[in-house]
């Protein structure tokens, strides 16, 4: 009995050396969302990573200043903030807007209030948005909205009609604060 708790026990503890670093595995799946080298939008050092206190999965990414830059979701993917968006968009614009979608004038303040963005109203889709994917939302040179998309670019470009992102985080146009969906 001794014996099969201490293999159990070794094999944990090789499972856990043999796991991928946390920083290692943001990075890839940064990559993985938004093109290679996306990951390089913010420094390792300013980062804090939070974990569950039961499993110990990584939760969420914070910048130096405890704002919130994404969470890890249980399919391995991740729901970038607004925040996030916009940092990605300064320092890789010509590469970021290829995950974007732009929304026309008369759009923006609903979509900032978190409405969902039709088809419609969408002045510009980036070649790599995607069915199911987080898609950030802007106007103007800046994420006003970040939400999944429930079409492919090519199908938001040829309809006049239908959702074409469900907004999740969005920016008041009232205080600059984020509202949560």
């Amino acid at each position: 009995m001794l014996y099969i708790k201490f293999v159990k026990r070794l094999i944990i503890a090789c499972l856990y050396a043999c796991v991928m670093d946390h920083m290692q595995k943001i990075h890839h799946t940064i990559d993985a969302q938004f093109g290679p080298y996306s990951h390089g939008v913010f420094s390792s050092s300013g980062v804090m990573i939070e974990h569950s206190k039961r499993t110990g999965r990584i939760r969420g990414i914070r910048d130096a200043d405890g704002n919130l830059l994404g969470t890890l979701r249980p399919d391995g993917g991740l729901a970038v903030s607004i925040r996030l968006a916009q940092m990605m968009l300064e320092k890789r614009r010509r590469a970021f807007e290829q995950y974007c979608i732009e929304v026309s004038s008369e759009a923006a303040p609903f979509v900032s209030q978190g409405r969902s963005l039709f088809c419609k109203h969408v002045v510009k889709c980036g070649k790599n948005v995607r069915a199911g994917s987080d898609v950030p939302v802007t106007y103007d040179g800046s994420v006003i909205a970040v939400g999944k998309a429930q079409l492919a670019c090519v199908v938001i470009n040829d309809m006049n009609r239908g959702v074409a992102v469900k907004i999740r985080d969005s920016l008041k146009s009232r205080n600059g604060g984020i509202i949560s969906r």
